[in-house]
């Protein structure tokens, strides 16, 4: 048992001592941020440790678990987004770059050791229970997710399709925390959805950028048009967490007619890009408002900080998520990966968004209007009176709420943006007039 031991931090030792020797440090194995080298006797210090643990913890460890947790750690100081992927997680990854998988329909993140949403997905099981971006989770069923990873917590969330799941959540303004009972479903990402407001104002919904969501949107807005010429259209990026760089360049290029889109900036070449827009408008000049919030991140930020620079178009609602820097997944030798941060993108005036996000233009929160509220807001008419005179021409006599005060009461911020859109378009005439 000594033997072996002493043999797996000899040959530990022998590993760093090689890594030192190849980059050509001879005994210092790294240089940090700020050029100092690394004394080898700190990577000594490592190997005391992995030998403390070998003989001295209560339980037998195996050397692999503890060199995969020793990786882990060092991946997940750097920032929330960097991780180490074991075969398995890497293998669940790529499973779920397929837009199908078995879960709930949440994008989550890591903070301060709890599970945070980043936002639900729409018509996935989360959504409809209610589960909101910025609720922190505590608990899954009756384990604490404090000392989880993020790659373990998400694990424990995916599962077979009619399966239950407890969420304990705390979310800002609730007194206690929540638990919410969810069952998992097969979880079929659609990327796209559009509706007609109004007779020419369009609506367009990105629920997060795979590969053909450029392709999806432009087709989206096809069929718009077919309808009738767009006056105007919403872009609704709420509550969207991202996902591929490109979507969020080709969507971005689909309004905007030249120039500079978005960049990176990274410590390695092939990590620094400049990604410029192409000619062509697909609306055409038509007026454009961008619905974003505390759920819209990364590649909604890249759109939305794309629109907001070249003032192609109006942003509204309330300030974006923040996340401003780019992953890249590295595959392994021996089939793990490893997720790195490896550049910051900036949008085409040179604004980076990490921690920071997108300000809105305008800003509106969502209102929900309580049985008191809306009683207080309703009007009166003649129709309303007992006795009235009937409409010669039959309208009217079943009053019935319209589209507009029903957009209004379900969904405040969209109900402005499609007021905001007319405006643009009767000043966009009267210009041209």
């Amino acid at each position: 048992m000594l033997q072996n031991l002493r043999t797996s931090t000899w040959f530990l030792s022998g590993i760093l001592l090689g890594l030192s020797l190849a980059v050509g440090h001879s005994v210092y194995a790294l240089k940090d941020d700020n050029s100092k080298q690394i004394p080898f006797e700190d990577l000594q210090a490592f190997t005391e440790v992995f030998s403390k643990v070998k003989s001295d913890y209560v339980e037998s460890v195996d050397d692999k678990k503890l060199i995969e947790d020793a990786i882990r750690g060092m991946l997940n100081g750097l920032d929330p987004h960097s991780a180490f992927l074991n075969t398995s997680e890497f293998s669940d990854l790529k499973i779920g770059t397929t837009g199908q998988f078995g879960g709930l329909g949440i994008e989550v993140g890591m903070e301060n050791g709890f599970v945070k949403v980043i936002s639900p997905i729409d018509d996935t099981p989360a959504s409809r229970a209610g589960v909101q971006a910025s609720d922190l989770i505590i608990k899954l069923d009756e384990k604490s997710v404090k000392g989880m990873t993020l790659n373990e917590a998400v694990k424990i969330m995916r599962g077979k399709p009619n399966t239950d799941i407890d969420l304990t959540i705390v979310r800002e303004g609730e007194p206690k925390p929540l638990v919410i009972n969810i069952t998992r479903e097969i979880i079929r990402v659609k990327s796209v959805k559009n509706r007609m407001l109004e007779p020419g104002y369009g609506y367009v919904r990105i629920t997060n950028f795979q590969s053909r969501t450029t392709t999806d949107l432009l087709k989206a807005i096809s069929d718009l048009q077919k309808k009738e010429r767009l006056k105007g259209m919403v872009l609704d990026l709420r509550n969207n967490p991202g996902g591929v760089l490109n979507g969020a360049v080709g969507v971005s290029d689909a309004f905007i007619d030249d120039g500079l889109i978005v960049y990176t900036e990274g410590r390695l070449d092939d990590s620094s890009h400049r990604y410029l827009a192409t000619p062509g408008d697909s609306l055409n000049g038509a007026p454009l408002v961008v619905l974003i919030n505390g759920g819209s991140a990364s590649a909604s930020e890249i759109v939305a900080g794309a629109v907001q620079d070249h003032k192609r178009g109006i942003i509204m609602g309330t300030k974006s998520f923040g996340k401003g820097s780019v992953q890249t997944i590295q595959e392994l030798r021996n089939g793990s990966a490893v997720k790195l941060t490896t550049a910051r993108y900036f949008t085409p005036n040179g604004r980076s968004i990490q921690a920071k996000g997108i300000e809105p233009d305008i800003k509106l929160s969502t209102v929900k209007l309580s049985d008191k509220d809306e009683k207080a807001r309703e009007t009166y008419s003649e129709s309303d009176l007992e006795g009235r005179l009937s409409n010669p021409n039959g309208e009217g006599d079943e009053a019935k709420k319209s589209d507009s005060e029903t957009l209004a009461k379900s969904d405040f911020q969209l109900y402005e943006a499609l007021n905001l859109l007319k405006g643009l378009y009767i000043l966009k005439d009267i210009s041209n007039g």
